[in-house]
């Protein structure tokens, strides 16, 4: 893995069947860990397999992304389900990926939950707990958003032994709280380049960043997650990656 200060994760493996999304081809150069698809929001054993062999040949840590079973809506529905259930969807999830990996002779690295899953553990302590449950079985890192207080948390992931990584996001912005602005919200996407290598400056210099409303809040974050749709957004992450870079020789 390279040499960094804080890591670059990317969501990968996304397409299915003949449907292609994402450029994980030229995106993979530049991040170390990524996050692919289990076959419930997106991918297919195939794809999942061919992701796995990129992963391996750039030296990239390989996570598992599983969502709730949510083709249609791309795993950004939430759903109900008790806590046995969402453990055995994410036992099965997790666990073909591991299987995959293990034919390859290669490891299962972390595990990273997908849109509404992501976005619902972080909200409700009981999905959490589910979770960190489901996840403690592979004795595997989860990751999780980095917040101001990541007390709650923490405790729930000592009671199943489960080592927690946090990140944070390149292109999002944050409120005083410590969470994501909702996207609803004018301004939560980053869409300025200068804007999004800014708040990576601060990130990995200082540990904070600045909010919506202009406030400066800690964020102490392992990994920096970036999105590579498109050819911009591949140039934008060669960009974030030799900015991390630059500040890691310092």
């Amino acid at each position: 893995m390279k040499k960094r200060t804080i890591t670059l994760n990317c969501d990968m493996g996304e397409s299915y069947g003949s449907w292609k999304m994402g450029l994980d081809e030229d995106v993979i150069p530049f991040i170390d860990m990524s996050n692919i698809a289990c076959g419930f929001h997106a991918s297919d054993p195939h794809i999942m397999s061919h992701t796995i062999d990129l992963a391996i040949k750039h030296n990239v840590m390989i996570g598992a992304h599983p969502s709730y079973p949510d083709l249609h809506g791309f795993g950004r529905r939430s759903m109900a389900f008790s806590a046995s259930e969402l453990g055995e969807i994410l036992i099965y999830q997790i666990g073909a990926l591991k299987a995959l990996c293990e034919i390859k002779n290669t490891e299962l690295s972390y595990v990273k939950p997908h849109g509404a899953l992501y976005n619902d553990m972080m909200r409700d302590q009981e999905i959490f707990a589910a979770v960190a449950d489901a996840v403690s079985c592979f004795n595997v890192p989860l990751m999780m958003l980095a917040t101001q207080d990541n007390q709650a948390f923490l405790d729930i992931a000592e009671r199943y032994d489960l080592p927690l990584i946090f990140e944070a996001f390149a292109d999002r912005a944050y409120l005083a709280n410590g969470m994501l602005a909702p996207r609803s919200e004018k301004g939560a996407v980053l869409g300025n380049e200068e804007d999004i290598l800014n708040q990576i400056k601060q990130l990995v210099s200082y540990g904070k960043v600045t909010t919506l409303d202009g406030f400066v809040i800690p964020i102490e974050a392992d990994t920096i997650c970036v999105h590579g749709d498109n050819q911009e957004a591949v140039a934008l992450i060669e960009n974030i990656a030799q900015t991390i870079d630059n500040l890691s020789q310092r």
